[in-house]
Order: structure tokens, then sequence, then C-alpha cells
């Protein structure tokens, strides 16, 4: 199957409209802000014969089309403007897919400037800058995944998600970046081993710094050039589909690059920037921040994160940087800012587009998933449009991350005293439909690697992260971890170079490497873990006030699964003769033990299994009496 249009031919264009111009109702659509395939009609439309080039610059006094076809010389191509629609068009006969081309504006203010296509699907790679003629051949052979992906809730389904950086996961002895096929020829087989349900990929749109890790974008609708052509990232796509591994992809719509042959001042005024600086400018990082109250502008974006859905087949969209969108004040002193109508600090505009995008991709394409990097208590992020929440399917549980982090820093001493930080979060597991977060933020700038940031010797950190991965993936919520957690990367991760995978020849190390895989492969065949992730009903504490001896036990449930009881110690003594308070007598199998001695743990354990009997503990009707092995989490099934 193939989703690859062709540029269509203007319908009912009116007599006298300029050469390469749109059809009247992609004008009118876009005059309205409601154009859902806005790169199907702006940028460069190419047929067999040329290729239209369109763009949206209301303010601009002259615009040209230039390219290596005319030696530059953007007099020879000048565009029309057509009618007052702020659309500027021409077409050019004889040149075709691969012709590098920019824009040159004669602006409100009247300067010539080169821009780079908005809507280019390719671009130069860095530190080139021009936009290039696109059109995509791509035959698709993911419809079982597609059709099987609509049939399905997100919410209700597992996903434990690998974040990653594609420009430092790994890298050729030459320090060349692989390409989209050399990704996925190593990504896919990895992935697939170790049982994660989807890949998060960090910003693959076109951006000129790398060390921006793609949040500075300068091309909304182009992949990184850096790795090849677009087609090959519906390759890497395409195969993890067919693997079972869903896609979501980073995507910046908050703030944008200042690069000045990109959107910045685009027609020689602030057209996609707000330009109310209080409201334009976001000082933190250094970037410009969209006019989400100019409905053309709200267009681009909703229309890009449709593009990527529809054009890439991604699963989903993590949306960053939400807090600084719906906060005036985000990161502005008393003085900076200004409120809105109401008199309130929330940005309206954004707010309202933020709804827009949510409803639209829902509407259009059942089964993904939109995830909210949202940082406060702003009530509703998942919740429904119809009801003035934002839409998400999910938001990233911030809260969870910094207690459970803050917890396991501590000495095992000194976790009694902090044993309300692992137990808080319950206490609102269920307000939002949450994805707990372990991403790229907690392992740079000097925060150190997640293996470092446990306390003891080397065994001890070992132990440590392994039983708080394990003791992540059993709470309520999704899980999202970053690249290199799943082995005890050793250093902080930087995006220069790839990740210490050396360490992997390590025996300790690889022993957290298998305890992932054999972790998600229980994840994903234990239906009580996942099911009703977004419900109190399915989860019950057994134990939350263990503090003594640093343990935390609960049971999870779901309609038609078996329950899993997870225990977690987090000292560094075993605890013998502990009693275990269950919701059921029978049989209990051990499905999961960090402790294991096949990842180089102590091999403390209860023989693969329990047995709860009769009895009341803790509230529960059954209990058994086990051995806890130190620094580890363990899973027991119910069996019968």
């Amino acid at each position: 199957m193939t989703t690859s249009t062709p540029a269509s031919t203007p319908a009912s264009t009116p007599a006298g409209t300029p050469a390469g111009a749109p059809g009247e109702l992609d004008i009118h659509l876009i005059h309205e802000g409601r154009h859902e395939q806005l790169w199907k009609v702006l940028g460069a439309q190419v047929d067999e014969s040329g290729v239209d080039f369109r763009v949206w610059a209301p303010n601009a006094m002259e615009v040209q089309v230039a390219g290596g076809w005319a030696d530059w010389e953007g007099a020879r191509h000048p565009m029309s403007r057509v009618d007052d629609s702020g659309i500027w068009a021409a077409r050019v006969p004889g040149i075709g897919v691969g012709a590098a081309y920019k824009f040159r504006i004669r602006g409100a203010d009247g300067a010539w400037v080169d821009r780079a296509d908005p809507m280019a699907r390719y671009a130069e790679k860095p530190p080139r800058s021009a936009s290039i003629v696109w059109h995509s051949t791509y035959e698709w052979n993911d419809d079982a995944w597609l059709s099987s992906r609509a049939e399905k809730v997100a919410v209700d389904e597992p996903m434990s998600v690998y974040e990653m950086h594609l420009a430092s996961w790994r890298k050729h002895y030459s320090g060349d970046l692989y390409d989209w096929h050399q990704i996925a020829d190593a990504l896919v087989p990895y992935l697939d081993d170790l049982g994660f349900t989807h890949v998060e990929l960090m910003p693959v749109m076109q951006h000129p710094f790398g060390g921006s890790w793609g949040y500075h974008v300068t091309s909304y609708f182009a992949p990184d050039a850096r790795f090849g052509d677009p087609d090959g990232l519906k390759v890497l796509i395409d195969r993890l589909h067919q693997a079972g591994i869903g896609v979501i992809l980073d995507w910046v719509p908050g703030h944008f690059a200042t690069d000045e042959w990109a959107l910045a001042r685009f027609d020689g005024t602030p057209l996609y920037e707000d330009p109310n600086p209080q409201r334009g400018w976001h000082k933190e990082w250094g970037s410009h921040i969209f006019n989400f109250g100019r409905h053309e502008v709200r267009n681009f974006l909703y229309a890009n994160a449709l593009y990527w859905l529809e054009e890439f087949h991604a699963d989903g969209l993590r949306v960053d940087g939400v807090a600084s969108m719906l906060y005036l004040d985000y990161a502005r002193e008393h003085g900076e800012w200004s409120p809105n109508k109401f008199g309130g600090r929330e940005n309206l505009e954004a707010v309202q587009f933020l709804q827009e995008m949510n409803a639209t991709v829902y509407r259009r394409f059942p089964g993904t998933v939109t995830i909210a990097e949202e940082s406060t208590a702003w009530p509703g992020v998942t919740g429904p449009t119809s009801e003035g929440g934002l839409g998400f399917g999910f938001k990233w549980n911030m809260g969870w991350m910094h207690d459970s982090l803050n917890y396991v820093a501590q000495d095992p001493l000194y976790r009694s005293h902090h044993h309300g930080q692992m137990t808080f979060s319950l206490v609102y597991a269920f307000a939002e439909n949450y994805v707990l977060p372990i991403s790229h933020d907690e392992v740079v700038h000097g925060k150190g690697s997640l293996l470092r940031k446990m306390p003891g010797d080397r065994w001890q950190q070992l132990a440590n992260l392994r039983a708080y991965l394990a003791y992540m993936w059993a709470h309520p919520g999704k899980q999202l971890l970053f690249m290199g957690c799943e082995f005890g990367q050793e250093s902080e991760w930087a995006e220069s170079r790839e990740l210490d995978w050396w360490l992997l020849e390590h025996p300790e190390h690889a022993g957290v490497h298998a305890m992932v895989r054999d972790m998600n492969a229980a994840y994903a065949a234990s239906g009580a873990l996942w099911g009703r992730d977004n419900s109190p009903e399915g989860f019950g504490w057994l134990d939350a006030n263990d503090g003594n001896r640093n343990t935390f036990s609960f049971v999870r449930r779901s309609p038609g699964e078996p329950d899993v009881v997870c225990v977690a110690n987090f000292a560094a003594i075993p605890h013998e003769g502990y009693r275990l308070a269950l919701p059921a007598t029978g049989t209990w199998t051990e499905i999961l033990n960090t402790d294991a001695a096949a990842y180089t743990g102590s091999g403390v354990g209860n023989l693969g299994g329990i047995t709860g009997v009769e009895g009341e503990h803790h509230g529960q009707p059954a209990h058994a009496d086990i051995v806890v092995p130190p620094l580890a989490t363990v899973w027991f099934r119910r069996e019968g």
C-alpha cells in the first residue's frame, strides 16, 4: 500500500489566477485556518512536468523562488500574490524531485532575505539550509499493524517505551551517524529482543544545531537530513511496526529556532511568532514562541501533527514543554507578563490550540496517542475536550519521577524517613492517565546516569537499579525509560558520543539488560499490570506503611486476568519470615525476582513461588510467610 499522493491539480481555479496557485476550496480552508492537509497544498508540489511553489507570506512586498536550476537568481522566477489569501505562487516547469530551493522575500521592512520553505518535506543536510523538492514513492507494509491499532485504546494496552536520541544511540567507528536503514537494521532486533512495546524518538524534524537534540526546529515537515532522505524514516517506522513496536515522535509546537533563514520574521514581520515580546520570546530557551492567537499559525501546527501521523504512520506524539505553552508567566518575573482578558495567567489561545490539535488527531487517527510533558497541576490534561480538558491521551507524571528518584538516592539507612515519597503518588495516580518517565532530562546536565544516582558500592547500585525499574513497571501508569538505562549506563548521557555499549561485556550489566528483557515479557503477559492503569480498582495496597523495613507491597488487578502482587524491598538486607498479605489463598508463582543469580543478584528467593493460606493480615483474607531479597523487587502471579 502507498499513502503518498502526487500534487493535485487545483480544482475550480478562477480565470486570471496565477500559475501554480491552489484551488478555491484550498484557499478558503487556509484562510479559515481549517486545512487539515496543508502540506499537500503549500510548499513545493511536484508533478510530471514541473513544480508549483506556494508560500504563505501575507506581508511580503515581493516573493521569488530561487534554486540551483537558475543559478539561484530569484528574479528569473517571480511569484504572484493569490488574491488576498496571503499566498504567493509560481510554477517552474522542467524541474522535479531533488531540486534545491529557497524563497527570496522582500519583506514589509523592505529588506530582501532568503527563507527555507516552512512546508518543505526535505531539506539539505546542516549546515546547509536550502529546501529540497520531494515526492515520496515509498510503499508501506504495515496494514496489519494499522488495522489492529485502530481497534485499541492505548490506556487499556501495555506500554513500555524506550526513549532514544538517534544520533547518539550508536555511531560508526568513523564518527559518522548511522543512516535510517542502518538504524533500522540495529534497532528493530534490539527492541524486539528486549520486549519494549514502543520507541519514542527525540525530535526527528530538521534542526540546524545538533546540540539542541532537535528541540529547536527549523523545518517542521522535513525529517532530519543527517540520516538520509524522508523515505528512510518511513523504512524505519515500517520495520518497527512489522516487529510489533509502536513509534512515538517528540513534537515541539511551543517554540521554534531563531535562525534567520527559517521561520523568524518570515515576511519581514513577526508572522509565526507572537508579536508581543511578553508572549513571543522564550528567554529561558532563547527561542520564539508561536502566535497561538493566529488561526493560520494554529493551522500550520495542527496540520503538522497530522502530517507525521498520516504520512509517516507514527503511532503518537509526545508534546514537548506543554507547561511553557499553558502559562503566560512561565519563566517570567513580575512585570514581564500580562494577564489574559479574564485577569488570569492562563494562555487561552494556547489552550484552544491544544484542544483543537488533540480533538483532530483522535478524530482522524483512532488508536494513536498524544502525550503531554506537563509539569504542573493543570487540571484535566487528559480530560476530554468536550468537558473542558486539554484532550491528551497521557500526561508525564513528573511528581512520581522526582519523588521516587529522591527516595532511591537516599542511603538505605535513611530511606525510612522518606517512605512517604514512594507512597504519595498513589494519592493522585488516577487523576490523569499517566506515563512514568525516566527520560533524557534525568541523566544529563550534571545529574549523572540513573545508575550513578543509586547509593552504595557497585553491587548495591546495580541491585538498586534493578529493584527500582521493577517497582516502576508494576506501579500504575505506563513506563518510559531512556536509552542506556536498560543496561546500567555508567556515564552521564552526552549527544556527542554513543552509549557505553562495552558495558554489556560485563556480567553485572548484562544482568540488568537480561532483567529488563524478562521484566518486559512478564509485564506484557500480565494484564493485571496494565489493564486498569487508569482506575483505582486496578490497584490495592497490601502494606504501604512498612517504612521501618523499607518495603512496599501491593496488588494489581484487571478483569479476567490473574492478580499480580509486587513486593519491593529497598533495604540492603533480606527479610526472613516476612508475612505478606495476599488477596487470595492458593499458589502464587514468582514471575520476576530482580535479585536472581541470573541477573548477578544474591539469588535469594522463594523457590519459584509461595502459597497463600487462610488468615487475615492487613485487611486481606490470606497471607504467606516469605523471604524478601535485599534491594530487590519480586512479582508473584496468582495461579488457577
